[in-house]
């Protein structure tokens, strides 16, 4: 009968190992690793610079930027809306506000407009709230270039809001009309003007009834506190808003030829589909006697571009932050390291050039000091 075969399962060493044989990031014992206050201070440094670096980075990634692309329009179907509020040194009874655009179309049907009688002259708190607003939109509009990425990024859309009510009513008639609201036009080329007289619709347009009205009545003098497209959106600058004319000449026409930019605004937490838009103003007194002909008024004569913009904010892929903040870190690292380096081994040489010195100094010294031995003659 054969004997029963005890086997034994053989170590044959840990797999961890092998790995550990290809370790290419070598450690040194403590014993054998040497410090000192030079590598120590160095080290201080590194690391203050390293913190600010990162401090600078994180700051970096969390301002956003925003990036402005073109391309061309092709939402065809979409309306362009108006908003105004206006005032002007005529009575309501003797202006008329009417729109048309490039179909023929009278646009009042798609929007409310409303008229309301009021004074020209501003009370005292209206004065300076009105003034605040003119001067800071002008500012705003001859350094926009400059402070354009910091107001997208604030998300400014307006420091003022409607003027407030009157403190005191004068004591005479109304002079002036307040025309404001909101019209859904069609995103065509249009013709909104205010005029003397009242309009009439006609099959083929309109036409101002003015004939009961003298060249005394007339006098388009405005003040613009609202006239803006689209819906409101943080860090785009309305040119018109607090802008006052004071017209020398009652009977003068006033042009003022818009360009609209359509305008997408993506930010990390809306979507806003607005306007922009760019103005040219011309004013030019009307005299048939010398051959200036035409109708006094105020016409805003606007035109849709056929190219939009996108203002989209962004930052950095997450990826690169990381790459950043390690190459910050390894660079500091290295750059740090080379110049202890240095630093150590200029201390060195010196250092043990002095104590060779010191050494031959020592040893010629006592050579000098050693007795001479005479030998002596034995007898």
């Amino acid at each position: 009968m054969e004997k029963d075969r005890v086997t034994m399962p053989r170590f044959r060493g840990s797999k961890l190992e092998k790995i550990k044989k290809i370790d290419i990031f070598t450690k040194l014992r403590e014993p054998y690793k040497e410090t000192s206050s030079v590598g120590g201070t160095f080290s201080v440094f590194s690391f203050l610079i390293i913190l600010w670096l990162i401090y600078l980075e994180v700051k970096y990634y969390l301002d956003s930027q925003f990036i402005f692309r073109f391309s061309p329009d092709t939402d065809f179907d979409a309306k362009l809306k108006i908003n105004l509020d206006m005032t002007i040194a005529m009575p309501c009874s003797n202006v008329g506000a009417d729109i048309l655009d490039s179909t023929n179309q009278n646009m009042f049907r798609f929007g409310h407009l409303e008229e309301e009688d009021t004074w020209f002259e501003l009370a005292p708190n209206q004065r300076i709230h009105f003034d605040n607003k003119k001067h800071f939109n002008s500012y705003l509009r001859e350094e926009y270039h400059a402070i354009k990425d910091l107001l997208w990024r604030r998300s400014y859309s307006t420091l003022f809001n409607n003027l407030p009510p009157r403190s005191d009513n004068p004591d005479r008639p109304h002079d002036a009309c307040r025309i404001y609201g909101y019209l859904e036009i069609n995103k065509v080329s249009g013709n909104f003007h205010i005029t003397a007289g009242k309009s009439l619709s006609l099959p083929r347009g309109h036409i101002h009834i003015s004939a009961f009205m003298t060249d005394r009545d007339y006098n388009f003098s405005h003040r613009i506190d609202r006239f803006s497209f689209g819906d409101p959106s943080p860090g785009i600058i309305h040119p018109l808003e607090g802008d006052e004319i004071i017209a020398e000449n009652g009977m003068t026409l006033f042009n003022y030829f818009v360009e609209v930019v359509p305008t997408d605004v993506k930010t990390f937490l809306t979507s806003v589909k607005t306007y922009q838009y760019s103005v040219k103003q011309l004013a030019r007194p009307i005299n048939h006697d010398k051959g200036s002909h035409g109708m006094p008024g105020i016409f805003f004569k606007y035109d849709v571009s056929a190219l939009k913009v996108t203002v989209s904010q962004e930052r950095d892929h997450f990826g690169m932050f990381l790459v950043r903040l390690c190459s910050i870190i390894g660079g500091v690292y290295v750059c740090s390291g080379f110049i202890n380096s240095l630093v150590q081994f200029v201390y060195n040489f010196f250092t043990c050039n002095r104590n060779k010195q010191r050494y031959e100094n020592n040893i010629k010294s006592a050579a000098v000091e050693v007795p001479q031995v005479f030998p002596v003659k034995l007898m």
